[in-house]
C-alpha cells in the first residue's frame, strides 16, 4: 500500500482546509515544511496529564500534520520525512518527552514505514508552556522525492 492509502487505512481524515492567519504547510524547494500544529488536549505532561495521554495528543498533531500536506501536495505518496521536532507541555521534573513524541514518530512509521521513508531526525522537548495551554505541539519537514 502506498502511504496515503495506509494513512486513509488508519483513520486519519482529509478534508480541504480554509487558508487562515499562518500557512500550515509550505512548500521551499523539495521539502514541505510544516507549522507547528497542537493538541486538542489541554494540561502539562507530569502534572495531571499523564505520558499515555501525551502520546496519544502527539499522534493527534501528527495526523493533523498529515491533513496539511495533503491540503498542500494533494497526496502523500512520494514523500519521506525528514526531521520531526516535538514540544511537550512539562512540568519542571518531567522528563519522559520523548515517550510522549513517539506518538507522533510511530504514526509516521506506520504511514510511511519505520525504516523506510518514514525513518527521520526527530527533537523532543520540554516547554513551561504551549500556545492555547495545549499539552503537545509537533512540526515536520518532509522530502518531496520527485
Amino acid at each position: 500500500m502506498t502511504p496515503q492509502q495506509t494513512a486513509e487505512g488508519l483513520g486519519i481524515k482529509f478534508e480541504t482546509l480554509t487558508p487562515g492567519y499562518l500557512n500550515l504547510c509550505i512548500r521551499s524547494g523539495n521539502q514541505l515544511l510544516s507549522s507547528g500544529h497542537v493538541s486538542s488536549l489541554k494540561g502539562k505532561l507530569g502534572a495531571g496529564t499523564s505520558t499515555e495521554e501525551g502520546y496519544a495528543a502527539a499522534r493527534e498533531c501528527a495526523a493533523k500534520i498529515l491533513n496539511s500536506v495533503w491540503n498542500a501536495h494533494g497526496t502523500l505518496d512520494g514523500l519521506r520525512v525528514i526531521k520531526v521536532l516535538g514540544c511537550v507541555n512539562s512540568a519542571p521534573d518531567f522528563i519522559e518527552q520523548h515517550l510522549v513524541i513517539n506518538g507522533a514518530s510511530d504514526l509516521l512509521h506506520e504511514v510511511f514505514g519505520k525504516t523506510g521513508d518514514g525513518y527521520h531526525a526527530r527533537s523532543a522537548l520540554g516547554f513551561v508552556s504551549l500556545p492555547t495551554g495545549a499539552a503537545v505541539e509537533v512540526e515536520v519537514i518532509f522530502e518531496i522525492k520527485s
